[in-house]
């Protein structure tokens, strides 16, 4: 289970705040930490609480919200709430989630809530380490591992119980399946043209819809891989 989007709301006016508060208690997920009549009480709560999210109206006595969130930095996101459509720019000018002109409707309260959500899932997606991308084949040959460069591969064949492996500076025989080998391989890089062979792309110098050419080898299309093989082609071209 998720946890709960800690809110801390921070408005000078009672009703504003209310209507925020009643608002939370509306949608799941959302966990009112505390609300606060003007900047100065705002700073005292994040400095003893946990807060993801900060409700927060810009025309405040003493300290507005402008100022209020460029002090805090990145320590929370801010959706600011206000009745004047004039500080617009600057909210968004400090990468503010949303920006509420009052009175705000529970739906569009919903909306900034949903728009709070996506910037953290792709916040967090940003942040995850990218897997590797593999740059050479292991194959079984001749009672061991084999690793066979992918920039070197110009085709795969399939014959009966066995697929060679035809590359650059040879051919490496092992009797792993073609359909393995193209789950091996992904995508990108290679394409199947004929249930007996893969071919890599990059080494295509010519095609027809029936026919790949790899220099001085060509290899059938079948029919089944057709119109795929015409698309990826003609994308990469």
């Amino acid at each position: 289970m998720k946890p709960d989007i800690r809110c801390l709301i921070v408005d000078d006016e009672p009703t504003a705040r209310e209507i925020i508060e009643h608002y939370l208690k509306q949608v799941d997920g959302l966990a009112h930490v505390q609300s606060c009549a003007n900047a100065l009480e705002a700073f005292k709560v994040l400095d003893q609480k946990s807060v993801d999210l900060i409700l927060l109206d810009i025309n405040m006595p003493d300290i507005s919200g402008i100022s209020l969130a460029r002090a805090i930095g990145d320590k929370a996101k801010v959706i600011f709430t206000t009745a004047y459509r004039e500080y617009a720019v600057d909210g968004f000018d400090l990468q503010a989630v949303d920006y509420l002109l009052k009175p705000i409707s529970l739906q569009r309260f919903i909306q900034a809530i949903e728009k709070y959500k996506k910037e953290i899932v792709q916040l967090a997606n940003a942040e995850q380490p990218q897997s590797p991308i593999p740059n050479v084949l292991l194959i079984k040959a001749d009672r061991k591992t084999v690793k066979v460069p992918l920039d070197q591969i110009r085709y795969i064949e399939s014959l009966g119980d066995y697929v060679k492996i035809h590359t650059t500076s040879g051919v490496t025989v092992t009797r792993e399946t073609i359909s393995g080998l193209e789950q091996k391989l992904g995508y990108a890089q290679f394409i199947r043209v004929h249930r007996s062979f893969i071919v890599s792309i990059q080494f295509i110098t010519a095609f027809t819809k029936e026919a790949v050419e790899l220099g001085s080898s060509m290899l059938p299309i079948s029919r089944s891989y057709k119109d795929r093989v015409n698309e990826a082609l003609l994308r990469t071209s």
